[in-house]
C-alpha cells in the first residue's frame, strides 16, 4: 500500500459535499478541489505565501514528546515530504487531512504517510460512524480500516470544523475563493492592459455629416493597418492619426474608475484572513491592525499554527496510542523564537510572586 499513496496520476474527485446539502457555488468560480488548489494555490502568490508560512511554521516548530521513538516518527520524512508540514497544507487547502499508519510484519509501526486528501472517501455504517477510508488512484482503489478488532486505525483522520458535515472538515480554500477570483481577476486583467499598450478598450467611431458608412474594402484595411501598427506592448506610445469621420471612444473603465489598485489590496487582504495570516506579515499595504511586524508574528503564532499545530498532533496522538499508550505531543513553546517574549513576561510575573513556593513555581512555567 506504501507506493498507493505515491502514484501521481491524477482523478477527479470532487470536494465533498455535506449531506443532505450542496455545496456552494458561483458560476465562475472552480468547482473541484484540483480546480481551486490550481486558481488558489498555484496561481495566486498571496494564498501560496499564506498557506506556506502557516505549514512551515507547523512543520518546522520544536516538538516535546513523551517518547523519543514517537517524536522521530512523526518528525521523519515520508516519501521525501515533511509530514507536519504536509499535513497542516492539506487542512488548511482541503478541511481534511488523511495520514496512513505503514507497519512491518511484526505490527510495529515503521513510517507515516500522508495521503491526497482528495482521494479519499468516508465509508459510515447504518449508524453514520466511519468503519473505513477508501483510497482512489485512477481505477484502482484501496479499503483501508477505520478500526480493527484490537483497536487499531490505518488511518489517523485529522479535520478542520465543518458545522454542516460529520465525516468532512472544510478548509480555507473555499472561504478564500470569492477573493481568490478577484485577485486572479485582477492580475489578468492588469496583464492584459499592458499587452494592449496600456490603453483600456474602445472603438473608432465613424462620423460624417451625410450618414455615409466605410465600406467593406475600407474596414477591413483599417483592421490590418490598427492590428498591425498599434495592437500590443511593443507599439506603446505610437500617436494615431485619425482621419475621415473617425474619432475614438473609450469603451471601459479606466484603472483610476475602478479603484484598481484598492480593488486587489483588499481582495489580497481578504486571501490572508482566511488562513489566519496577519496581512502585514504579507507585505500587504493598508493594513495597521498591529504596531509592529513582532507582534503580527507572535499573532500568527498564537491564533493560527499553534492550534493548527494542536489540532494535528491531537489527532496523530489518539491513533498512534495502540502503539504508544502513554502518547503525548506538542509545540515546545519554550523554543519558539516568536513567542520568546511572552514567556519571558510569564517568568517575570511567575518569580514576583513571592507567596508562591519554588515547586509551585516550576509547576507553573511547565517544569516538572
Amino acid at each position: 500500500m506504501k507506493w498507493f499513496g505515491r502514484k501521481s496520476a491524477r482523478d477527479g474527485v470532487r470536494l465533498p459535499r455535506a449531506r443532505g446539502g450542496t455545496m456552494a457555488s458561483v458560476a465562475d468560480w472552480p468547482r473541484s478541489y484540483e480546480a481551486l488548489v490550481r486558481e488558489g494555490y498555484c496561481q495566486n502568490p498571496v494564498a501560496q505565501r499564506a498557506v506556506k508560512l502557516v505549514a512551515e511554521g507547523v512543520g518546522g516548530a520544536p516538538l516535546k514528546a513523551s517518547d523519543p521513538a514517537l517524536a522521530a516518527l512523526v518528525k521523519a520524512r515520508s516519501g521525501g515530504q515533511v509530514l507536519l508540514e504536509t499535513v497542516a497544507a492539506h487542512v488548511l487547502l482541503h478541511g481534511n487531512a488523511y495520514v496512513e499508519l505503514l507497519h512491518d510484519q511484526a505490527g510495529r509501526i515503521t513510517e507515516l504517510f500522508a495521503l491526497r486528501p482528495e482521494r479519499v472517501t468516508v465509508d459510515a455504517d447504518a449508524n453514520g460512524w466511519p468503519v473505513a477510508y477508501r483510497y482512489r488512484v485512477g481505477a484502482q482503489v484501496a479499503r483501508l480500516v477505520a478500526e480493527d478488532g484490537a483497536g487499531r486505525t490505518a488511518v489517523a483522520h485529522i479535520r478542520a470544523f465543518h458545522p454542516g458535515d460529520d465525516h468532512y472538515g472544510l478548509g480555507c480554500l473555499g472561504a478564500a475563493a470569492a477573493a481568490v477570483a478577484i485577485h486572479n481577476a485582477a492580475a489578468r486583467w492588469n496583464k492584459a492592459l499592458l499587452d494592449n499598450a496600456a490603453r483600456p478598450s474602445g472603438a473608432l467611431v465613424y462620423e460624417t455629416g451625410d450618414g455615409a458608412a466605410l465600406s467593406g474594402e475600407q474596414f477591413e484595411r483599417l483592421k490590418r493597418e490598427m492590428e498591425a501598427g498599434f495592437a500590443g506592448a511593443g507599439n506603446a506610445g505610437r500617436p494615431m492619426l485619425l482621419e475621415g469621420g473617425l474619432r475614438w471612444q473609450a469603451m471601459s473603465m479606466t484603472p483610476a474608475d475602478m479603484d484598481f489598485v484598492g480593488l486587489k489590496a483588499a481582495a489580497a487582504r481578504e486571501i490572508a484572513l482566511a488562513f489566519g495570516v496577519p496581512p502585514m506579515l504579507m507585505g500587504l499595504p493598508g493594513d495597521n491592525s498591529y504596531a509592529n511586524y513582532r507582534e503580527a508574528n507572535r499573532a500568527l503564532w498564537r491564533l493560527a499554527i499553534l492550534p493548527l499545530a494542536e489540532n494535528i498532533l491531537g489527532g496523530l496522538c489518539q491513533a498512534l496510542r495502540p502503539w504508544f499508550p502513554d502518547a503525548s505531543l506538542a509545540i515546545d513553546v519554550d523554543r519558539v523564537t516568536a513567542l520568546a517574549e511572552d514567556r519571558e513576561r510569564m517568568w517575570r510575573q511567575v518569580s514576583a510572586a513571592d507567596f508562591l513556593s519554588d515547586a509551585e513555581k516550576r509547576a507553573m512555567v511547565g517544569l516538572a
